[in-house]
């Protein structure tokens, strides 16, 4: 049933939840976690080069998918139209996503990425909202 996902990653730390759930999901039905970093060209002015961040954020999935097999890919464009085409280009089982990446306290409710995905994708979506420091150190 969900034996291709695609995780889109953008490496900011709300990420790090929906990785885990998207390796998770997938390890149940044997399949395969797609890691998806999207650069957006309309935002140069990050501190780091988007070529460091998408390596950071692809590499982050690929320590935690223990035994599941990960394809990595790299695109640019729209991060919302990116993910959906991707998705719809392997005829993925669902997508999982952060709920606030990198424009976290610019972004209000799931952020605009995450609320054009939702919204858009033909396929199930599963959003992971960031923990708060206080939430994170009762885990």
């Amino acid at each position: 049933m969900f034996e291709q996902v695609v995780v889109a990653t953008d490496g900011s730390e709300s990420v790090k939840r929906g990785v885990q759930a998207a390796v998770d999901l997938t390890e149940r039905f044997e399949g395969t976690v797609h890691a998806l970093y999207v650069a957006d060209p309309a935002k140069t002015d990050d501190a780091e080069p988007t070529d460091e961040i998408g390596d950071e954020a692809l590499g982050y999935v690929q320590k935690q998918a223990n035994e599941t097999d990960v394809v990595t890919t790299v695109r640019e464009g729209d991060p919302a139209t990116e993910i959906i085409e991707y998705a719809e280009t392997i005829d993925a089982d669902a997508i999982a996503m952060g709920t606030r990446g990198r424009d976290g306290e610019h972004a209000f409710l799931l952020g605009s990425v995450a609320e054009a995905v939702v919204r858009e994708a033909p396929i199930p979506v599963l959003t992971v909202r960031q923990l708060e420091a206080t939430q994170e150190a009762e885990q």
